[in-house]
């Protein structure tokens, strides 16, 4: 992942206040995810109505464990955007982590790009439901299908490649050198034991190796 900044031309995207029926949502989550929400960057984020609906859908899409490692992805990507100075939409990033494995525990028919697939279908549904623009869109949805593979493609934006690069972290270890001790300091914060054993054979029940894109694509 390349440290250079990434030059984004248009403002960050404001922060929408949440309207009176949408309360704090640190004080609704569960409570192994208040250790995560406390983080300075996430906590700063918890007013931003999109954020807010994304961690209901989070709650309500999947498994307790699987919520925890979408969170710490954030962080983790969010840390390494900071070391390297790199800019981003972060609240839109936010919602991606939220939704990227969803696909996992979703049934229905086979979706040609596997659970990927179904994860970017299930937030681009979100996003056009909440009125985020095409382009935003497309943006975060490609980050949520395109985070399995082994690296991101020469093409990808920023918050593709900082998805992908907190996920694989999260689970694997892979790239932690370039943020040492974040994530055992995360994994404390929010201990989910055997998580990557257990997410890994979620992933191969879906039969992803059928789902990834051919060398041709990357």
């Amino acid at each position: 992942m390349s440290a250079k900044p990434h030059d984004m031309s248009a403002q960050p995207h404001a922060v929408q206040r949440p309207g009176a029926d949408e309360g704090g949502p640190r004080r609704t989550a569960p409570q192994a995810w208040r250790p995560l929400l406390a983080e300075p960057s996430v906590e700063g984020l918890l007013g931003d109505r999109l954020v807010a609906a994304a961690l209901r859908e989070l709650h309500r899409l999947v498994p307790p464990r699987t919520a925890l490692h979408s969170l710490r992805t954030f962080l983790l990507a969010d840390a390494f955007a900071q070391a390297r100075g790199i800019h981003y939409d972060r609240a839109g990033l936010f919602v991606a982590t939220a939704f990227h494995d969803t696909g996992l525990t979703r049934g229905g028919a086979p979706l040609r790009g596997g659970f990927p697939a179904r994860s970017a279908a299930l937030l681009d549904r979100f996003l056009a439901g909440h009125g985020v623009d095409d382009a935003r869109r497309a943006a975060l949805t490609r980050a949520v299908r395109e985070h399995m593979r082994p690296r991101p493609a020469r093409r990808a934006g920023p918050e593709e490649r900082l998805l992908h690069f907190g996920a694989w972290l999260d689970v694997t270890g892979r790239g932690g050198r370039r943020l040492p001790g974040e994530r055992r300091r995360l994994a404390e914060l929010a201990p989910t034991p055997w998580f990557a054993l257990s997410f890994s054979a979620r992933v191969a029940a879906c039969g992803l190796r059928r789902a990834l894109p051919g060398p041709a694509a990357l």
